[in-house]
């Protein structure tokens, strides 16, 4: 059948199993049926800079990989309001802003309360990257080291696949499920330096071998998708944190520069290879050592995620998400 571009709408109805799915084509976006891409977003739980620059590609090869072989800034930022974990992961899932009053997903906290969801936090329905990927009848995955993560699923229980676990095996079943499924959408969270962070400080010798595991299990990923022709051809990485962490510091609540400076990289078929963010994307501000307010232009923030990701995919944006919800960021 041959889908004619100049459409406006066109539905098609597919009867699998039983089961009805609605796919649409809107101007300007491919027909769901015909995309193959796939995002791999991987979030290092406390990821310095700092540390990035001094371990340097001998000791972060992949790491400095994806940098090199990509597009990324070494000046994205957190969500203003706070430099904590489980807010920033629920911006960069949903690409809002945090401050429930401002349009924001409402999840203020950073432990796990089994009966809370991001709706309840918002007060309202929120939609996410996960739920977006479901609508059009492909699948997604979630692999964290942290309880907190299992409000993912219980907001958004469309994802096909939740597993919590310590890094180290987390990585290679996510590695597996990489290799087996067609996922549309897999989120690896790894939680191992912001433990040693908080537990012997930012930039200490603990902190600092963590990273070099880390590195290491990225490595792992990108292995599998060197292994598969059609995962290279296909996937897209995007590499991020939620916080730096501050040498010394055994906590990073507090708005300080090596707090809320954190990394954000793009890695994948037709991607601009080692270029800078702000340089393809004049309309964002480099932020310098500054925390920005969301008002004016903006820095690149990891909120951006959630859009960026579905960009990839060739799909629209997250209803009602404010960051990055023109899906503007290029990174071509």
């Amino acid at each position: 059948m041959t889908i004619s571009s100049r459409s406006l709408v066109l539905a098609v109805v597919i009867a699998l199993m039983g089961v009805t799915f609605a796919v649409v084509d809107l101007p300007g976006r491919p027909a769901q049926a015909a995309t193959a891409k796939r995002v791999l977003a991987i979030s290092v739980d406390g990821l310095s800079v700092a540390a990035i620059d001094r371990l340097g590609p001998g000791h972060l090869p992949n790491i400095y990989r994806l940098m090199r072989g990509g597009a990324s800034t070494r000046e994205a930022r957190s969500a203003y309001e706070q430099n904590v974990t489980l807010p920033n992961h629920t911006s960069m899932v949903t690409s809002r802003r945090i401050t429930r009053s401002a349009h924001g997903h409402g999840v203020t906290w950073n432990d796990d309360r089994r009966k809370m969801t991001v709706q309840k936090a918002a007060g309202h329905p929120v939609w996410s990257v996960f739920s977006q990927v479901e609508r059009t009848g492909r699948s997604s995955a979630l692999f964290a080291s942290k309880s907190k993560f299992r409000i993912f699923d219980r907001s958004w229980p469309s994802i096909d696949r939740v597993v919590i676990d310590g890094d180290g095996d987390l990585v290679v079943r996510a590695a597996r499920d990489l290799s087996e499924h067609k996922r549309a959408f897999t989120f690896v969270h790894l939680g191992s330096p912001d433990h040693y962070g908080h537990h012997d400080g930012g930039m200490s010798a603990a902190y600092r071998a963590s990273l070099k595991r880390t590195d290491a299990r990225i490595g792992r990923l990108l292995k599998t998708i060197d292994s598969s022709k059609t995962l290279e051809r296909t996937t897209y990485v995007i590499l991020t944190a939620d916080h730096g962490f501050r040498s010394g510091s055994k906590d990073h609540s507090a708005r300080v520069y090596a707090n809320y400076r954190i990394p954000f990289v793009v890695w994948g078929p037709g991607v601009a290879r080692g270029k800078s963010l702000y340089k393809l994307n004049p309309e964002y501000r480099p932020p310098g050592t500054s925390r920005p307010t969301y008002a004016g232009r903006q820095p690149v923030r990891n909120g951006a995620l959630g859009n960026l990701a579905l960009d990839l995919l060739g799909l629209g944006p997250i209803p009602g998400s404010t960051l990055n919800a023109k899906q503007t960021l290029d990174v071509r």
